[in-house]
């Protein structure tokens, strides 16, 4: 083992009756008002995601430079490379990782193209890194398919307010991931940009000025995935408290909590938080389409594995065009586990486990969820994970607070 390898054991130790954990601000939402708040300066952001992501997101939005790296971080290469389009007379090359160099950019290109953006290719056609040439965009109509990854959409939507004539989007296909979508809606209205969204059409309108608000942003509903995961393989009568959590929350991972009743967990919201309590119901999951909460699809096929129970999973398209393919990834891993998984472009099946191998090496992938997810095998076997320190992408203090789940 390298000294970012982890060795999880903890198949031989008693969780705690009661374990109260702290996660910072959604990295979904602490990025979009990070944009916004670029363009409404009179945006006052309080608990702000301390992940990786978006501490790349913020450090370059202040970047005054010609070369900005955003490293492995998706969401910021999507919304950044639209801001900067937007934005006149600034000229620079936006790069990344060189995973990210492999990630496909070309449809966000090709819609702010559309809008009369000015952005070329320094390497391999559709993919980072791009040289953006900043300008006024005046044409205000755009085609773009909605079924490849909503933050093409939200990117699109975000600089919005700022554009002149405003912003029309005719979706060519059904929406993936249509809850992050919302979010991003929600959140412009919230900050008084009228939006129109009816079929497969949406409209936002120019706004320059809006009042000044402050907003303490919610906790990440994926973060509390894996300690649904942990709660799921806890004790009966077990109990998680996560703060701080809405019960009319804007984020699609949200539905955590219905699909987490099937696998004998209880939430209650109260106090401001979640807290998630084991209950003696026998886990079964019926087939899920997780097109709207695809980042949360590692977390529960892990969790089904680790209780010896069968699960189906569809809409998973996405996956494949992730920090890595997500869905290659799971079935390497949970193989050498294992497993008996099949694995299809948009979909996943896994098999009832009738045993679980102990000592293997988890790979990462450079992708913080898989670290994240296969964590609470621990409780069941002992596990390496590779590359431990990935987690920092989404989640800064996972380690700390997996560790304190423990007497």
């Amino acid at each position: 083992m390298n000294i970012q390898d982890k060795l999880l054991d903890y198949s031989n130790k008693s969780v705690k009756s009661r374990i109260e954990i702290q996660i910072s601000g959604s990295k979904s939402e602490s990025n979009r008002l990070l944009v916004l708040q670029q363009i409404f300066p009179n945006i006052t952001l309080e608990n702000v995601s301390d992940s990786d992501d978006t501490v790349h997101l913020a450090n370059a939005l202040m970047n005054e430079g010609d070369l900005i790296d955003i490293g492995h971080a998706g969401t910021a290469m999507r919304f950044l490379t639209a801001y900067y389009a937007s934005m006149p007379g600034r000229t620079l090359v936006l790069t990344g990782s060189s995973r990210m160099q492999q990630r496909p950019i070309r449809i966000l290109v090709d819609a702010l193209k559309q809008l009369g953006a000015e952005i070329h290719y320094e390497i391999n056609e559709g993919y980072p890194p791009l040289r953006i040439c900043g300008k006024e965009l005046l044409k205000n109509s755009v085609q773009i398919a909605g079924n490849v990854s909503s933050q093409y959409l939200s990117a699109l939507l975000l600089i919005a307010p700022r554009l002149k004539n405003g912003l029309k989007l005719l979706l060519t296909e059904k929406c993936t991931s249509r809850p992050y979508l919302e979010m991003t809606l929600t959140l412009l209205n919230s900050l008084g940009v009228k939006t129109y969204f009816e079929n497969q059409t949406i409209q936002i309108k120019p706004t320059l000025n809006i009042e000044p608000s402050t907003w303490t942003i919610e906790s990440d509903w994926s973060s509390a995935s894996y300690f649904y995961s942990m709660a799921a393989l806890s004790p009966v009568d077990t109990e998680y408290y996560l703060t701080y959590y809405k019960e009319d929350s804007l984020q699609g991972d949200r539905c955590l909590v219905d699909i987490y009743r099937q696998l004998g967990v209880d939430t209650v919201f109260e106090n401001g938080g979640i807290t998630l309590r084991k209950t003696n119901r026998t886990p079964v999951l019926k087939e899920l389409d997780l097109q709207d909460a695809p980042d949360i699809a590692q977390t529960i096929v892990v969790t089904c594995f680790a209780l010896q129970i069968p699960c189906h999973l569809t809409g998973l398209h996405t996956l494949k065009i992730k920090e890595t393919d997500r869905l290659v990834a799971l079935k390497n891993e949970l193989t050498k586990l294992g497993a008996k998984i099949h694995v299809t472009d948009t979909s996943l099946h896994l098999e009832a486990a009738s045993q679980i191998y102990s000592n293997c090496f988890i790979e990462t992938y450079d992708d913080h969820r898989m670290a994240m997810a296969f964590a609470p095998l621990a409780m069941k076997v002992p596990i390496v994970i590779k590359d431990a320190a990935v987690v920092t992408k989404s989640f800064r203090d996972f380690w700390e607070n997996f560790a304190n789940c423990f007497k």
